[in-house]
């Protein structure tokens, strides 16, 4: 398994999220979801201008072993979806943290932010 990155913050559902300078979020899994899933061969992802709150399943990934929900890290609105997953969704194996992002948010309570785990408390939570 890859180093887990320290700049992002993690759900114990293995979703990442990282924020960006203008205050939005983007999303993905995290490099031990998709390892686990095997080879992903297709993902649904949420409609941009849709809005979730923390936890609600908003995105699906398929792969050759299973389904599985993506649930929203922190409340907000879906600004953009990974339009390179589309004819690559194999993108979320090889590169979950870079080019395998899922979609971005704009948060609506961006103080769920510090709800969430940082790379230690997600390494110790996959560790056990």
């Amino acid at each position: 398994m890859s180093d887990i990155p320290s700049d992002l913050h993690y759900r114990d559902s293995h979703e990442w999220v990282r924020v960006e300078d203008d205050g939005s979020v983007v999303v993905g899994i995290t490099d031990h979801a998709q390892a686990a899933l095997g080879d992903i061969v297709f993902v649904e992802l949420p409609e941009p201008g849709l809005s979730y709150a923390q936890g609600d399943a908003c995105a699906v990934i398929e792969s050759v072993k299973a389904a599985s929900d993506i649930y929203a890290p922190i409340s907000g609105e879906v600004i953009e979806a990974n339009p390179a997953l589309e004819d690559d969704p194999a993108l979320v194996n090889s590169d979950p943290y870079g080019d395998g992002w899922l979609f971005s948010l704009a948060p609506s309570a961006a103080d769920e932010i510090s709800s969430l785990m940082d790379s230690e408390g997600y390494a110790e939570s996959i560790e056990e």
